[in-house]
């Protein structure tokens, strides 16, 4: 089996290594540029990580990028660093099919308010990776441009809904990638191709131009090779300061959660992440149970929710034209028209009132620690079957860890951990507005995962 995660020129880089880079010589925007469309044309046939390649327009932007860093205007970490965008968020001029034939021939006029700060830090967008269809899977097997593969195993799932952001980040492709997380959809594939990926406290990040799922649930999300570069793109998109400084780590106060089914975990997961909890507690930082007794209510909430909201989106294409939807997305659809006003108003209340309290759930620890995904990639296309820890069915398993937190609407992210086999992510999460917090534990954990 070829191994695609060497494939691309950033395998193996961080994005504050290509931004040195840049600076100091070894390479330029149009020459970088020029490594990452050659990497992403070897790499679509067996990964399909793209819907379209703007190659026209990322030449165009990196020779912009050179010409004003060569004259000394510097925009930042990203200005002339090659990135990709999720195909549900808005671009000006450039195709953007939201997975689905519906959208087939669909050129938006204007670009995404996540897009535009991108553009005004310089980033060069190479092209739209593929997403599951309208973002609403967690599995990215699921579109009208074909399924998103693994890089670790182009026979497996990327995980969704981001699929192709993730895999063109874990196959160095592009240093940086936005994906969207609605009940783990930047989360999840960060976890299954072993990149660093960040959802952002609900609210945080503008989403205008980047087309809904659930509105209450969706936000927009950054995806690098590792926790500096989701920090340095989140200071991009949120104009925060740029860096992240790991917590100490004899006072970090980590939470792990105990609830409804936290318990069923894949052998490797289990191991990959009790192996950190036991470095994590050598090295002083204070460990404790943290136990969420209403998780399955948290998940119940979710279903509703993102249920009734993904069904008022598409309610009219529905009827109109159903036969352009891919069969698994229609008929999750149609089944998600059944929730009733009654139960949708009742789960929003609760979301509001648990949301204002959600703090509160931080007490005595910083962050809670869990496994991103209970399980490893699972095979494309697979619906039922072993996937371990007794899970049955990857979409079960791949949004039980992920939905409670979104529903809360804290910021969680996945940090890759070593796993022999196929990649494991540990899931972060902080209280509201505590990103900052989130990236400074993920760098410890990274300094520990990377320690001796």
């Amino acid at each position: 089996m070829v191994d695609y995660v060497t494939l691309g020129p950033f395998a193996g880089l961080t994005l504050a290594d290509v931004a040195r880079m840049l600076r100091d010589g070894a390479t330029d925007a149009v020459d970088l540029v020029g490594r990452a469309l050659e990497a992403t044309a070897q790499a679509q046939p067996a990964l399909n990580a793209f819907v379209t390649v703007d190659e026209r327009g990322a030449r165009a932007a990196a020779e912009r990028a050179r010409d004003e860093l060569a004259r000394g205007l510097d925009r930042g970490p990203l200005h002339g660093v090659p990135v990709a965008v999720k195909d549900i968020i808005d671009t000006a001029g450039l195709l953007t099919t939201m997975g689905s034939r519906h959208f087939a021939g669909h050129v938006p006029d204007r670009d995404a308010d996540v897009v535009t700060r991108l553009r005004e830090a310089g980033a060069v967008i190479v092209g739209k990776t593929t997403t599951h269809e309208f973002a609403y899977g967690p599995t990215g097997d699921r579109s009208a441009n074909g399924p998103g593969a693994n890089p670790h195993d182009p026979s497996r799932m990327a995980g969704g809904s981001s699929a192709g952001s993730a895999a063109a980040v874990a196959a160095g492709l592009v240093p940086f990638a936005l994906g969207t997380d609605t009940g783990g959809s930047v989360r999840i594939p960060a976890a299954l191709c072993g990149v660093a990926g960040l959802r952002p406290t609900s609210g945080a990040l503008p989403m205008a131009g980047v087309f809904p799922l659930s509105r209450s649930l969706d936000t927009v999300g950054p995806i690098a090779n590792d926790v500096g570069g989701v920090a340095l793109g989140w200071a991009v998109l949120s104009g925060t300061a740029a860096g992240v400084t790991p917590s100490p780590l004899a006072e970090l106060r980590v939470g792990l959660p105990v609830g409804d089914r936290l318990d069923q975990v894949d052998d490797t997961v289990g191991s990959a992440l009790e192996r950190l909890v036991s470095r994590l507690a050598a090295g002083g930082a204070t460990i404790r149970q943290v136990a969420v007794p209403d998780v399955a209510e948290l998940r119940e909430i979710y279903r509703l929710v993102q249920s009734a909201e993904a069904y008022g989106v598409h309610r009219d294409r529905l009827a109109a034209a159903p036969e352009l939807f891919g069969a698994e997305v229609r008929d999750r659809l149609r089944t998600a028209g059944q929730v009733t006003a009654p139960e949708y108003a009742a789960a929003m209340a609760r979301l509001t009132e648990l949301r204002e309290t959600a703090a509160g759930r931080f007490d005595g620890v910083d962050v809670l620690l869990l496994p991103a995904a209970p399980v490893l990639a699972p095979p494309l296309d697979a619906r039922d079957g072993d996937f371990g820890g007794g899970w049955t069915s990857p979409r079960d398993a791949l949004l039980a860890f992920n939905t409670p937190w979104s529903v809360l609407g804290l910021p969680a992210m996945s940090v890759p951990l070593p796993a022999k086999t196929l990649p494991v992510g540990a899931q972060l999460v902080g209280p509201p507005a505590a990103e900052a917090a989130v990236l400074a534990a993920a760098a410890v954990v990274a300094g520990v995962v990377e320690g001796p």
